[in-house]
């Protein structure tokens, strides 16, 4: 059984630190190292998680089992409504234990706390990531794909998936 809890700013090296534990992992057999640390650093230096919860409007939720972090998301409203889930990843170890799913669901729920209304979720996902399923499983469907620089000569390719929530 998880338990949630909202992320402030102390947990940055938190959520650092189970990034570079899961993202390596996860993105190994897809892409190449170097693109996997450049990724890491654009997105989980602590100045660049800092920044994202202060100034971009990132809002990350942990899943804990019993005392130990299992996974993170991360929502970010990006419109009048539209909300972009940026992240949802969790430890290798608590993969298969539904951990994904009670992020997903508990995102879904904060998204209708602060915006009640009806709005749409929308998140990128590569093309060659086994997650693909899973967010269909969840109730997503595939809208778009798109090649997305990211700086250094790297490309995310992404299908853009999206559900209304």
């Amino acid at each position: 059984m998880f338990t949630l809890r909202k992320a402030t700013l102390d947990d940055c090296e938190l959520i650092q630190k189970l990034a570079q534990q899961i993202f390596p992992v996860t993105y190994q057999e897809i892409l190449p190292t170097e693109q996997i640390e450049y990724m890491m650093e654009w997105m989980y230096s602590l100045e660049n998680i800092r920044k994202q919860m202060e100034g971009e409007g990132h809002v990350y939720l942990l899943a804990y089992e019993e005392c130990e972090a299992a996974g993170y998301v991360s929502v970010q409203l990006q419109g009048e409504d539209v909300f972009h889930l940026q992240k949802i990843y969790v430890l290798p170890s608590y993969q298969g234990a539904h951990c994904g799913s009670f992020l997903f669901r508990e995102a879904l729920k904060y998204m209708k706390e602060v915006h009640p209304e009806p709005c749409f979720l929308e998140l990128n996902v590569n093309r060659h990531n086994k997650a693909l399923q899973f967010y269909e499983y969840m109730g997503m469907k595939k809208l778009r794909e798109g090649d997305f620089p990211i700086g250094n000569g790297y490309y995310m390719n992404d299908y853009i998936m999206g559900m209304e929530i």
